[in-house]
């Protein structure tokens, strides 16, 4: 029993340091895609609260002095002491985010709450009032409770406790399904938090423990596996928040860096922990094993993740078959398409096989457009002719098209000129027309052209054809390229409308969250940029706003009209008394009226603003933020009218 006992508390100590990993993960996770949304800084406040609560316990646990011991502990309750004040304030910005934002009451109290726990800290270290000395146990050391203590603990239930009504009320607030289903696993995921981080050995735990440590580890160590699997389920669920890309995407996304980040990490401290128990039990000096062990465990560990992610991502995060077949198509659309730089490879490999077939040195590859002929590979020390002696070397008098010349040549007799074979590269349309997508010129100066039945033809044949195919599908993808440009402003524009909506409707779109959504300014940005027409301006979410909504029926019912004037008199407030000038005090309110209203360049501005681009940059954003500032305002003055229509009406 003894030896199970110490596996337990060596099982538990790996735990911890996992909890720690996780925390610290997960934090790096939304300080990377998701830290401007409310919701996710609350819970960065959370995870680094834990985190501290957690890395407290692993230093305790391995000091090996009671001082440096003590030391820890204390360390250990700037997190214990924050806990509550990060719960209410994530509970705080969750009710904001589904439409019922704060009219001072909450924010105050999640303010009392933060001076609460800051108040604890100091108390903590500096006296001890809240913990007294430490009491070292045969396996674990706690310190003693002080004369507040028992206020602590009443105060941090308390607020703890709001902080779940309030997750509680956001969670009947959920508009779907979905939404609903994520609030309940936040909901239920984060009481384990407070529960986990409470320091229970204090008042009757520790002698408990002594009594009876078989049943104290366990309940120990489900408590800590408790803290780190709420920890996981909370960013799964938070992670959705105020994110514009797709569910997949944000699924996949944050799926890859638990398995990368915090499950690998945690593998190689279990692998280290391994070892140096099985040290201790066997008694053999197994040091040399250690890095053995952690590395295979990193190295295997990696190889199941490239192995099993896809398919497992494709079973959980895709939901019907037409799903997996669009996403598998996006994902061979990344993979197989060719960049500028792979067409340049191809063509350059064809154009020296070329050469080596007929035994030369130089030759080029022009890519014909309809500005002309551009050189885009080109092979030995010979330089090619320029783009426009090419075109004029192979035009004739009595044609008009070259193109046309080209295209009715017979491939490999082609157009000789200064020593230059000029082979066209052509595609084969369904109507057997042939249009000329590019130029093959090898240098054959001196040489003899080979014939129809000579070896080299046949090869060459395949080359220029591949060559030929390599152009066409430049052209193709173009195309498709030309058509994401076109589609990608929409498609972003949906996936904002789609996130501010998710959570609370159109109320997403109300003043007050208006003003805390931290994709407005980007809105504000995007239809100031297409002020004179364009998708973000047409399809933009500010479009649901009421001020805009009053100022359509003033403009004929036309909602794109009525956004301009919203921004032009939002502008205009920004706008100094008296008239005109270049100076410091006009130069938020020129920005806006120089780049966004006249369209004039970035570079035209900043010379005539006489500011270095940098600058005018970091201005430009706060431009933007002072007219979502007065369009927030306007929203607000809307509805106070409204309410006060109502009250009269009533």
């Amino acid at each position: 029993m003894d030896k199970f006992a110490g596996a337990l508390v060596v099982f538990n100590q790996f735990v911890v340091v996992a909890v720690v990993i996780t925390a610290v993960s997960l934090l790096l996770y939304t300080f990377t895609f998701n830290l401007k949304d409310r919701v996710a800084q609350a819970l960065n406040l959370l995870l680094a609260c834990v985190a501290v609560t957690y890395l407290g316990d692993v230093g305790a646990s391995v000091a090996g002095e009671v001082m440096a011991m003590e030391s820890w502990l204390r360390f250990q309750w700037l997190g214990i002491s924050m806990v509550p004040a990060a719960y209410l304030h994530l509970s705080d910005a969750l009710l904001a985010k589904t439409g019922k934002p704060s009219r001072g009451r909450r924010r105050t109290i999640v303010l009392l709450a933060y001076l609460g726990g800051v108040t604890a800290i100091g108390l903590v270290v500096f006296s001890g009032r809240v913990v007294g000395n430490i009491f070292v146990g045969e396996r674990f050391q706690w310190l003693q409770p002080g004369g507040l203590f028992i206020p602590f603990a009443l105060a941090f239930t308390f607020v703890s406790l709001l902080a779940i009504i309030n997750v509680y009320r956001a969670f009947l607030r959920c508009l779907t399904r979905a939404t609903s289903r994520r609030m309940g696993y936040l909901l239920i995921s984060s009481l384990a938090v407070p529960l986990g981080v409470f320091p229970f050995l204090m008042p009757a735990g520790g002698a408990v423990a002594q009594s009876n440590p078989l049943p104290f580890w366990v309940v120990s160590l489900g408590a800590n596996l408790s803290v780190n699997v709420a920890l996981i389920v909370m960013t799964y669920s938070v992670a959705f928040f105020g994110a514009p890309q797709p569910d997949r995407v944000v699924k996949g996304r944050i799926f890859q860096w638990i398995l990368r980040g915090p499950m690998v990490a945690s593998l190689s401290v279990g692998a280290y922990v391994f070892v140096r128990w099985l040290d201790r039990i066997i008694g053999l000096d197994l040091v040399l094993w250690v890095p053995v062990a952690v590395v295979g465990v990193v190295l295997l560990s990696q190889y199941a993740i490239t192995v099993v992610r896809i398919p497992l991502e494709r079973l959980f995060f895709y939901g019907g078959v037409s799903d997996q077949d669009d996403v598998h198509r996006l994902r061979l659309l990344g993979e197989r398409l060719l960049t500028k730089g792979d067409v340049e490879q191809f063509l350059e490999s064809v154009l020296a096989a070329a050469c080596d077939v007929l035994h030369i040195s130089s030759g080029f590859v022009a890519v014909v457009g309809n500005s002309g002929a551009r050189i885009e590979v080109q092979v030995g020390s010979r330089q090619p002719p320029s783009e426009s002696a090419t075109l004029a070397a192979i035009s004739r008098p009595d044609t008009q098209d070259t193109s046309d010349v080209l295209a009715n040549s017979s491939v490999f007799r082609g157009l000789e000129w200064e020593g230059y074979w000029i082979i066209p590269l052509c595609s084969e349309h369904l109507n057997k027309t042939r249009e000329v997508l590019g130029i093959l010129g090898l240098y054959m100066s001196g040489r003899d052209l080979p014939q129809d039945g000579d070896e080299e033809i046949q090869t060459l044949r395949t080359l220029v054809s591949r060559a030929a195919t390599a152009l066409e599908d430049r052209r193709l993808q173009r195309q498709v390229f030309r058509a994401m440009d076109e589609l990608l402003p929409q498609v972003d524009a949906l996936q904002r409308m789609r996130a501010a909506a998710r959570y609370a409707g159109t109320v997403a779109l109300e003043a007050g969250d208006l003003e805390q959504n931290p994709d407005a300014a980007q809105w504000v940005k995007d239809a100031l940029r297409h002020f004179w027409g364009g998708p973000r301006l047409s399809q933009s979410p500010l479009l649901g706003l009421k001020v805009v909504e009053k100022a359509s029926r003033e403009n004929q019912g036309n909602p794109v009209n009525a956004l301009r004037a919203v921004l032009r008199n939002a502008i205009e407030q920004i706008k100094p008394e008296g008239q005109r000038k270049f100076t410091g005090e006009w130069l938020l309110y020129n920005i806006l009226e120089l780049k966004f209203l006249q369209g004039q360049k970035v570079r035209d501005v900043a010379m005539r603003l006489a500011v270095s681009e940098a600058d005018l940059y970091r201005k430009q954003r706060v431009a933007v933020e002072e007219v979502l500032k007065h369009i927030t305002q306007m929203e607000v003055q809307m509805d106070a009218s409204g309410e006060n229509k109502q009250s009269l009406s009533s």
